[in-house]
C-alpha cells in the first residue's frame, strides 16, 4: 500500500517488477521479490532519454520530486524518469512485507543488491542505456555504485550528499537511531503504544540533529519548546506513512556496510573503483553535513576522472538536497539542468 501523498509530492503511474527470487551478493535470496517504481513521462517514447531516480534511506520514489516537473532539472516532457523504491523501504520487498521470509527471517541486503535489482528492472523494460542516474544521500551512494557496477550502461551520474564508502561517523549516527527503534522492531507486539515515542526519538536523531546544522535549527526554531512541538508533528506525519522500524533498520545495515571498493574485481580498493567510473559525474554537497560528511563527497570527487563538484551554499546540512530549503532546491535544479545540457 502506498503512503498518503504529502504536499510537494507528485502522483505518477506506478509499476512493479516481480521475480520468483532475487539472489543477493551474500548468496542468500529474497523469495517472491518485488520492486516498486513510479514513472514520469511517456514510457513508450523510446526516443526520450532514460533517467533512473533513486531514493534515500527510509524514503520512497517521491524523494526527488523537488527536481521533477516542467522547467525543472528532470523534465518529464523531455525524458522517461523511473523513480525506483529501494529494497527495504516498505514498498519494494522488505522485512515487513515478506510472507515467506517475514521480519527477522528476511535476509540482509546491501546497496549493491539494491542497484543490481534496479538493473534487472531496466533489463526487464528493454532499456540498454541509462542516460542519467541521480540520487541524494543513500540515493547518491546508489548512483555512484551504478557507475562502478555498470560503467558501460551509465552515461551521467548526479550524486547529492553521497559517500563512496560509509564513514565511521555516519555509522555512529545510524546506530544511535537504531537504538531508538530496535526493541520495537524485534517484536512489534510488545508495547505497541510505545511506537510513537520510539519514532520521536528516532526523529530527534535522524531528522533534526543529523539532517540539519546548528545554524539551520537556530534559524528555524525560536527555542526548545518549538522544537518539541515540531518533533511531535513530524512523528505524527511519520506514523501516517506507516513505515516499519525494522525496514529502516535493515536499510541502515546496508548503509553502514557500503563501500564501492567491495564491488567484484576491486578487492576493497575504493579509489580504484572510483577511478573506473566512465560516466560524467556531478557531486553536490553543502558546506556542512552532520550525516554524510562533506569531506566524503569531496574525496570521492577527487578520484572520479570526469567529475564536477558543486558546493551549494546553504546551512540546511544534509537536507540541502530536498525541498526543505527552497533556495538550495532552486540552485540544485539550475546546476543539474546546466550539467545535463
Amino acid at each position: 500500500m502506498r503512503p498518503p501523498v504529502q504536499p510537494g509530492w507528485i502522483d505518477a503511474p506506478h509499476g512493479r517488477l516481480n521475480l520468483p527470487r532475487l539472489v543477493l551478493e551474500s548468496g542468500e535470496a529474497i523469495e517472491d521479490f518485488e520492486l516498486s517504481y513510479a514513472v514520469h513521462g511517456d514510457i513508450d517514447d523510446r526516443s526520450l532519454p532514460v533517467i533512473v531516480a533513486l531514493c534515500a534511506i527510509g524514503s520512497s520514489h517521491h524523494r526527488l520530486d523537488f527536481l521533477i516537473g516542467e522547467g525543472r532539472a528532470l523534465d518529464p516532457g523531455r525524458a522517461r524518469i523511473f523513480a525506483i523504491d529501494a529494497i527495504g523501504n516498505g514498498l519494494s520487498s522488505s522485512p515487513s512485507l515478506s510472507r515467506r521470509q517475514p521480519r527477522l527471517n528476511f535476509p540482509r541486503f546491501t546497496i549493491r543488491d539494491m542497484v543490481n535489482s534496479q538493473k534487472l528492472l531496466m533489463q526487464h523494460l528493454g532499456i540498454e542505456t541509462v542516460d542519467l542516474v541521480i540520487g541524494a544521500s543513500m540515493g547518491g551512494m546508489q548512483a555512484l555504485q551504478w557507475a562502478v557496477s555498470y560503467p558501460d550502461i551509465v552515461r551521467q551520474v548526479v550524486a547529492m550528499t553521497p559517500m563512496a564508502k560509509t564513514t565511521a561517523w555516519s555509522g555512529a549516527v545510524n546506530h544511535a537511531a537504531r537504538l531508538a527503534l530496535q526493541s520495537h522492531a524485534a517484536d512489534p507486539d510488545i508495547c505497541p503504544d510505545q511506537l510513537p515515542n520510539r519514532w520521536e526519538s528516532w526523529s530527534a536523531v535522524m531528522q533534526l540533529l543529523g539532517a540539519r546544522t546548528p545554524q539551520h535549527i537556530d534559524r528555524q526554531f525560536s527555542g526548545p519548546d518549538e522544537i518539541r512541538r515540531w518533533l511531535s508533528d513530524r512523528t505524527r506525519l511519520w506514523l501516517e506513512q506507516g513505515f516499519d522500524p525494522l525496514d529502516w533498520i535493515y536499510q541502515s545495515f546496508a548503509y553502514d556496510g557500503h563501500d564501492v571498493g567491495d564491488t567484484p574485481g576491486f578487492r576493497g580498493d575504493t579509489i580504484a573503483a572510483l577511478r573506473s567510473i566512465w560516466a560524467r559525474t556531478l557531486i553536490a554537497i553543502p558546506p556542512l553535513d552532520l550525516y554524510n560528511p562533506t569531506e566524503a563527497g569531496r574525496w570521492a570527487a577527487r578520484h572520479i576522472a570526469d567529475c564536477e563538484l558543486v558546493e551549494v551554499m546553504s546551512d540546511s546540512g544534509h537536507q540541502v538536497a530536498s525541498a526543505t530549503d527552497p533556495a538550495a532546491a532552486s540552485e540544485l535544479n539550475r546546476r543539474i539542468a546546466a550539467f545535463l545540457r
